[in-house]
């Protein structure tokens, strides 16, 4: 008959926190090193390169073209540029995460057994997990939010300052200036779990959680115009179509106020316009769109969204593991 032994004692159950920290001491370097250097460039964006190049499009601004003028552009040019690469960090962390736990932090940890050797030494399925997850969470979100905080700063210091800086509602501005690019990281971390639990496998798991999150990704960017009511603006058929921000929908509005697509012709100061939306009886332009004040509204609500779906996953992830290993009890043996 077999014997089923004791729970081990709590002072001799491994501690999983500080061995986590150490079988992945590589990682966390570089995400220390990932965060140290792009903020210290964000820190260098909002200060000296943003004084430096909104002084220079003063110069420009200031020229007489008639005679020789100058200007430093060698300033505005290096502000476009960290502005673009430090983005383009920021916005690169989910995917960068969602790699990592797919591949390294679980993926490999089930297809070489060390996970379940795990289990065998007084370490539930449940708990191994909780921790794998909270950990990474953890410092996922306080670098995440410090990148998100300093890049939204650098943004800050720069609006009506730098003529080519990028708007609020340029793509990768608006998820680097907010905390949808938290939520999408730790949405990464869960997408990377379920993916390396389920496939077992490193370089599947590491290939699903990529497109997982560009999924999310995705689905976000959809999304986020409709969690929010638009603002609708009419403009008379003489003038373009007006209304700047995040764009919803725009087009024409007919003499019974049905609202039609825009076949693009422009202003009825072009006779051919003019015919075309006599024929359409086209009255007006129309523009929905989510002005600046929106921000805000339009960052919280993606982002209880993309919690939401980390929530889902999470769940699906403790699901998943809890089947597979049948609900293990600690140091249960056969």
């Amino acid at each position: 008959m077999s014997a089923v032994p004791l729970p081990a004692p709590a002072a001799a159950r491994p501690r999983l926190a500080p061995w986590l920290l150490r079988l992945h001491r590589p990682a966390l370097y570089v995400w220390t090193a990932l965060v140290l250097l792009t903020a210290a460039a964000l820190l260098w964006l909002g200060g000296p390169l943003t004084d430096a190049a909104a002084s220079a499009w003063d110069q420009y601004d200031a020229c007489d073209w008639s005679a020789h003028c100058s200007y430093d552009q060698p300033a505005i040019l290096r502000y476009k540029d960290v502005a673009n690469y430090t983005t383009l960090a920021v916005t690169a962390v989910p995917f960068l995460v969602a790699a990592w736990a797919g591949a390294a932090l679980f993926g490999r940890e089930m297809e070489s057994g060390t996970a379940q050797l795990t289990w065998t030494q007084g370490v539930t399925p449940t708990r191994w997990l909780t921790t794998r997850l909270a950990l990474p969470a953890a410092l996922i979100t306080t670098g995440t939010s410090l990148l998100v905080l300093l890049h939204h700063l650098a943004w800050t210091a720069g609006e009506g300052r730098i003529d080519t800086a990028k708007p609020w509602y340029d793509t990768l501005t608006l998820h680097a200036n907010g905390p949808t690019t938290v939520a999408l990281a730790l949405t990464g971390l869960a997408a990377g779990a379920l993916a390396g639990l389920t496939l077992r496998r490193t370089l599947p798991a590491l290939c699903v959680s990529l497109l997982a999150v560009a999924c999310a990704r995705g689905l976000a960017d959809l999304a986020m115009p409709h969690l929010w009511p638009a603002v609708t603006r009419v403009t008379d058929l003489r003038q373009d179509p007006a209304g700047t921000g995040l764009t919803v929908d725009e087009g024409l509005v007919t003499a019974t106020g049905r609202h039609i697509a825009d076949p693009g012709c422009g202003s009825t100061l072009a006779p051919e316009c003019r015919a075309l939306y006599e024929r359409l009886d086209a009255t007006a332009f129309y523009t929905d769109y989510h002005p600046a004040s929106h921000y805000w509204p339009l960052q919280l609500t993606t982002t209880l969204a993309l919690l939401t779906l980390t929530a889902l996953l999470t769940t699906i992830g403790y699901v998943t593991l809890r089947r597979s290993t049948g609900g293990r009890r600690r140091g249960a043996a056969v």
